[in-house]
């Protein structure tokens, strides 16, 4: 015990990763920033994330209603609706948002590189290695960093090295 204890004392002391950085619900995006966002997305030709951005800034959606968005949802015969009706994951309520002109435009610059053979989603994943991507094999693939582009077409579920899952390992009862 005394040893343990003196370890313990002689080991420096690490500090916490969120010490001094805002945590909980952040406050909202004011209108200056939506606009110096949309400007720079704009002034660096990113007409995805441009639209993706404006999109979710009229709609309000969760992120992973935003990505599961269809081109049938949005457009109506190639041209894109002014208002239009979703179904959220979360609470299966619909939620109706109209869509502004510069969202539009932004939509319309979007759509011809949409590749329709995928699927019809209106963001299909920017990795070629599959056609979709949750928000969570999204954000998971970015934490991984430069390894992302060669590991996201492997399964989200580890297996072993022939091919099968490993076994499940269940708790015996009364231990």
């Amino acid at each position: 015990m005394e040893i343990q204890a003196q370890t313990m004392a002689s080991m420096p002391r690490r500090e916490p990763w969120n010490k001094g950085k805002l945590i909980g619900q952040k406050p909202p995006l004011r209108p200056k920033h939506v606009s110096s966002i949309r400007t720079r997305l704009q002034m660096e030709g990113r007409t995805r994330d441009l639209a993706m951005f404006n999109l979710a800034i009229d709609s309000k959606l969760r992120a992973c209603d935003l990505v599961r968005l269809q081109v049938h949802d949005i457009c109506v015969s190639g041209q894109v609706r002014g208002r239009t009706t979703v179904i959220q994951r979360k609470t299966g309520q619909p939620v109706q948002f109209e869509i502004s002109e510069p969202t539009r435009a932004s939509i319309r610059d979007w759509l011809p590189n949409v590749d329709t053979r995928h699927g019809r989603y209106l963001f299909p994943s920017l990795f070629r290695a599959q056609p979709h991507l949750s928000t969570r094999q999204y954000a998971r693939s970015c934490r991984r960093g430069s390894r992302a582009l060669g590991s996201i077409a492997r399964p989200m579920v580890p297996t072993r090295c022939d091919g099968r899952r490993p076994p499940r390992f269940r708790r015996k009862r009364g231990t």
